[in-house]
């Protein structure tokens, strides 16, 4: 593998950076570092690019308990019901926002004091997806950027759109977005409570042009993380 390729030293550089490398390739990851000029440049760009927010963004481990109470909240129903309401799905999700902080122009409306944005990792929900998306949300909830950690795959005649997961009821279209670069959402899409216990996470479908014609997904679902504040 040449990992003196620019774009796949980029690739890999961000997926280590965000913490969505699984272990082993995390481990191998680290142990080319010191011998590949190329990948040591491109983690210290996204390093530069992700972690400034990181800094208003401190993790936060919340007990067992609690987490096992949150997920019983917002998902108590049998895993007999539509993909955005299965326990499991999310449960194989880590989604740490904290840790990819992302450092993309969002737009804020708010006068000061400037809350501080929330950013959502989202993640393959198959062993075929890689990558992953980062989206940030404004503090105020008013605007949301989003973009890949590395360029999606897709058929010439299919797009990728973006869907707001309540706690109950079914996912609400925020609008398409880019396989391969930047995306600021249309803020009047966003609904008003997506911060305010409105949204539970965000996923990302597989659809025809012009996206979903039936007002849910109607393709497979490649990616989702939860919206944790």
């Amino acid at each position: 593998m040449d990992y003196g390729n620019p774009r796949l030293a980029d690739a890999l550089a961000a997926e280590y950076v965000a913490g969505t490398m699984r272990a082993g390739a995390r481990r191998r990851f680290e142990a080319l570092l010191p011998s590949h000029p190329a990948l040591q440049r491109a983690v210290r760009g996204w390093q530069d690019r992700l972690i400034p927010l990181s800094v208003a963004l401190p993790p936060q481990a919340p007990p067992a308990h609690v987490w096992r109470a949150i997920e019983q909240r917002l998902w108590p129903a049998p895993a007999a019901q539509p993909w955005w309401q299965r326990l499991g799905l999310w449960r194989a999700l880590s989604g740490f926002a904290t840790v990819a902080a992302v450092g993309f122009a969002v737009l804020l409306a708010s006068p000061p004091p400037v809350q501080a944005p929330v950013v959502v990792v989202l993640q393959g929900t198959g062993t075929d997806t890689a990558g992953g998306f980062v989206a940030s949300v404004s503090g105020d909830g008013q605007a949301l950027v989003t973009r890949p950690l590395m360029r999606v795959n897709l058929q010439a005649d299919r797009v990728l759109e973006l869907w707001s997961v309540p706690p109950q009821g079914s996912p609400r279209s925020l609008g398409l977005i880019a396989a391969d670069g930047l995306t600021v959402l249309d803020r009047r899409r966003l609904p008003q409570t997506l911060l305010k216990g409105g949204t539970a996470a965000l996923a990302v479908s597989v659809e025809p042009p012009g996206g979903s014609p039936t007002g849910t997904p109607t393709g497979p679902v490649v990616f989702a993380g939860k919206l944790q504040l």
